[in-house]
């Protein structure tokens, strides 16, 4: 089998279900985002030495397969996966076992540290740019509500355990404040 198609050759893509659409079409920028953010984490996993978080990630990565599947569908089926209140109650257990072995954070920090902290920081920052994405796409036509619950927590998630690759490789924040610039 042939990886290329050729069918897209005249700017459209197929979403599940077989309807053709513009490859501009905000569903398609929306599960992009979503795919980019994946690949995202992918690239904060391959340094990483962290068996915890690495399965932490991997687990996150096959949530986001499966959202990024629900946006480029538009049937509901009722026995397909889905992201549901318990990915986001998942999401908030390992934020809050992040953040108890975190110092508090009293200042505004700067991404970076580890390359596994820095990845993770980007990853943040494309995590909020896919939740815009899917909050227009939610003003446009029906988004499961769950989704965009999914994504906002993701992100703090992602800020945190940043925070905790630093914290555990003995790195410290670099903090931000406004009268000294960055400084750690």
């Amino acid at each position: 089998m042939k990886l290329y198609t050729k069918t897209g050759d005249d700017g459209t893509t197929q979403l599940m279900g077989g309807m053709r659409v513009l490859k501009n079409n905000l569903r398609v920028t929306a599960y992009g985002e979503v795919d980019e953010l994946n690949a995202a984490i992918g690239v904060a996993l391959s340094g990483c030495d962290d068996d915890e978080l690495t399965a932490t990630l991997r687990r996150i990565q096959s949530d986001l397969f499966m959202l990024g599947a629900k946006l480029a569908t538009l049937r509901k089926k009722s026995d397909e996966p889905r992201i549901d209140q318990s990915h986001v109650h998942r999401l908030e257990q390992w934020i809050d076992a992040a953040t108890d072995e975190t110092p508090p954070l009293r200042n505004f920090i700067l991404p970076g540290g580890t390359s596994t902290a820095a990845a993770l920081h980007l990853a943040r920052t494309i995590n909020r740019r896919a939740e815009r994405v899917v909050v227009d796409l939610g003003e446009q036509e029906p988004v499961d509500q769950c989704l965009i619950v999914y994504l906002n927590r993701l992100s703090d998630l992602l800020f945190v355990l940043a925070r905790r690759a630093n914290h555990r490789a003995g790195v410290p924040d670099i903090v931000w404040t406004a009268q000294r610039g960055a400084s750690e």
